[in-house]
């Protein structure tokens, strides 16, 4: 077979003109540049967003919190601008006003304006204690005219952004938040402690209040005691007043008893000192007279008046002596002035008889007489002379008794009074222990109630305690590490792994691989004959004449597959492996697509054509979304496209359906031909009027 063979065999469609080289590689190329304009322009446009120019407006005021000034809207337009750490910034971002951002989307300088407000920082911040919540906003405005997807871009650029600023602030506050439970579980930890140490200490009260009725019950019946006690104190300081008031009285009649007793002896005394004096002037005298007695032995008128008088005075003395007990005297003394006396006496009494029996004695004796009673006189003087001095202590013991009594009467006067006073205050006791005893009475019944109260107060402590307890345990306690990282966690709970930032995701280079194999396979039947003319006069079978016509057609589409596998393997770079199954798929779909094509043209005619585009459309419409209706999706799986587009989605990816959509392509490409054979069998019989009105140009 000759190169030649094709251009000769093969007919052009609508005209009798011979096919070309150039009308094979225009048909041939034709998914190629379908596929390759559709793959430059749609695939994975993110990459190019850089294209795309964006005006930022930050009309963002700064808030002030615990004296640091928070500009979010600056650090918003930071982040747009620049990117972040992780990811850099893929727009062309211009940092506007609002005048010039509307110019700017006017005249198509800008394909958005994101605005920042006011009171973004504002509201942002608003979680703060005291504040009242307000969620900030960003305003996103696009040109009217924008590209269907420059708006979905923009928009998802500024709603990842305003996402991340929420994250970075809601995890901030959660970590705040965190820390606080870490905060409040330790000080519910010390309050359940001292709530713990408080129950005790009701516990310990309680025990306490409940020994304080029977307590004051004592303190009731001792205040009773008390009243009683009181009562007879009172009753026995009336009687000691009354006996004081009587000491008094005679405590006033001694005293005056005894400032008689000391006058009396003061003047007794005075006696005493006189009869002394006397005393010792007679002693003087009878020794006197003795030694004149002794010189001239005639007994002097001295002595016979001494002898008298001695008589006298020993008759007063002895009365004196016999009264010296009375007299306050020592006994010892008054034994010696007693002796004295009766000697005086006795020698007085001797001198007058001796004097009498003067003339028969001898003048010495007298004389020696008369010297014994002036020794016994002058004894007698000197005993005088001490008895008045004892008199006179006596004296003085009775003016000091006098004084005592004196003293005497003015304290019983004071115990008097006194024992008045205590009688007064022993009644206000025994009135004050009364009420004191009817106040214990009540005390103790309120001790009860007090004792109950402080019981229920006790385990009500107790229960709160445990309470605190729980609630500090059932707390979550975080390091500063931990509440970053859960916070982390928390403000961004959800992570998307695997999913891609192209718009079409995966399955965008099966979708225009099929739609340009598609319509390659529609543009070879536009320029290739589907059915031969030569079908009614040809002697071959029909078909033979059915392949004769789809050979090319199935050798274009092959070539169609592997050229639009190697434009995608430039576009996107598949490993080897993918690749080849990919470029089988395609090879397959081309084959498979140029049948259905022959058909479809066979059949219908130019309307054929018209329902292939249909088709081309369906593909499209349903494969860029899901949302799409479900009668839609139901008619597109029945197309030969989703055979090929399954079978190249299977080759790129771990989904499943490979061999299916071989076998569903295989299934098109026969029933394809066998429909293909029956139009040419058809067309192989006709009427003589049809003969007539053929034309040379026919379908």
């Amino acid at each position: 077979m000759t190169p030649n063979w094709i251009t000769t065999t093969t007919e052009r469609a609508r005209s009798r003109r011979p096919v070309t080289w150039l009308t094979l590689i225009g048909v041939l190329l034709l998914p190629v540049v379908i596929g390759g304009i559709l793959v430059a322009a749609l695939y994975n446009p993110t990459e190019r967003l850089d294209s795309l120019t964006a005006a930022v407006v930050n009309e963002d005021e700064p808030v002030t919190i615990d004296g640091q000034m928070v500009p979010l809207g600056r650090q918003l337009t930071a982040g747009l601008v620049e990117g972040s750490d992780d990811v850099d910034s893929n727009l062309t971002w211009t940092i506007s006003n609002a005048d010039d951002a509307a110019a700017g989307l006017a005249d198509g300088t800008y394909a958005a304006v994101i605005t920042i407000p006011e009171n973004f920082s504002a509201a942002a911040t608003s979680t703060q204690p005291g504040e009242t919540p307000e969620q900030a906003t960003i305003k996103v405005t696009t040109p009217p005219d924008s590209l269907i997807v420059d708006d979905a871009i923009t928009s998802q650029v500024a709603s990842v952004a305003a996402s991340s600023m929420g994250t970075q602030l809601s995890q901030v506050y959660l970590e705040n938040v965190f820390l606080g439970f870490t905060t409040l579980g330790d000080q519910l930890g010390t309050a359940a402690d001292g709530a713990t140490q408080l129950a005790d200490g009701a516990t310990q009260a309680a025990d306490g209040a409940a020994q304080l009725p029977a307590g004051i019950t004592q303190l009731a019946d001792g205040n009773t005691q008390l009243s009683s006690g009181a009562t007879q104190l009172a009753d026995g300081a009336a009687q000691l007043s009354g006996g004081a008031t009587s000491l008094a009285d005679g405590a006033g009649q001694v005293a005056g008893g005894a400032t008689s007793l000391q006058s009396g002896l003061t003047t007794i005394a005075g006696k005493t000192r006189d009869a002394a004096g006397g005393a010792q002037q007679l002693a003087d005298g009878v020794n006197a007279g003795a030694t004149q007695l002794e010189q001239t032995g005639l007994v002097p008128d001295e002595l016979s008046g001494a002898a008298g008088a001695s008589a006298q005075a020993a008759a007063g003395v002895l009365a004196i002596a016999q009264n010296c007990a009375a007299s306050g005297a020592a006994q010892a003394y008054c034994d010696t002035l007693l002796t004295a006396a009766q000697g005086v006496d006795a020698a007085a009494s001797g001198t007058s008889a001796g004097l009498t029996q003067f003339d028969t004695e001898a003048t010495a004796q007298i004389a020696g007489q008369f010297r014994e009673i002036g020794t016994n006189v002058s004894t007698l003087s000197g005993g005088l002379t001490q008895l008045a001095g004892g008199i006179d202590q006596s004296a003085d013991g009775a003016g000091r008794l006098a004084t005592g009594a004196t003293g005497i009467q003015d304290g019983a006067g004071q115990l008097a009074t006194g024992a008045t006073g205590i009688q007064d205050g022993a009644n206000g006791l025994a009135s004050g222990a009364t009420q004191l005893a009817d106040g214990a009475t009540q005390a103790a019944s309120g001790a009860t109630t007090l004792a109950d109260g402080v019981a229920q107060l006790a385990d009500g402590t107790a229960t709160l305690a445990t309470g605190l307890h729980t609630a500090a345990d059932s707390l979550p306690s975080y390091t500063d590490q931990q509440a970053t990282d859960l916070a982390t966690v928390v403000a961004d709970p959800v992570d998307a792994d695997g999913a891609g930032s192209s718009l079409f995701g995966a399955s965008a280079i099966p979708l225009l691989a099929t739609l340009a194999l598609w319509f390659g396979g529609l543009g070879t039947f536009i320029a290739l004959q589907a059915v031969s003319r030569r079908a009614l006069t040809s002697r071959k079978p029909s078909a033979l004449l059915a392949l004769r016509s789809y050979a090319p057609a199935a050798g274009i589409g092959a070539l169609q597959g592997l050229l639009v596998a190697g434009v995608v393997q430039i576009a996107a770079s598949y490993s080897w492996s993918e690749w080849w199954v990919f470029a089988g798929v395609s090879i397959v779909a081309g084959i498979a697509f140029a049948a259905v094509n022959q058909a479809l043209v066979a059949v219908f005619g130019g309307a054929g054509r018209w329902i292939s585009a249909l088709v081309g459309v369906l593909t499209v419409a349903t494969g860029i979304v899901s949302t799409v209706p479900g009668v839609l999706s139901s008619v597109a799986a029945l197309m030969p496209t989703s055979a090929a587009y399954q079978g190249m989605v299977a080759a790129l990816t771990s989904a499943g359906g490979l061999g299916a959509a071989f076998a569903g392509l295989v299934i098109w490409t026969l029933v394809s031909l066998a429909v293909t054979m029956l139009v040419v069998a058809r067309r192989r019989t006709t009427s003589a009027r049809a003969l007539l009105k053929a034309t040379p140009i026919t379908a």
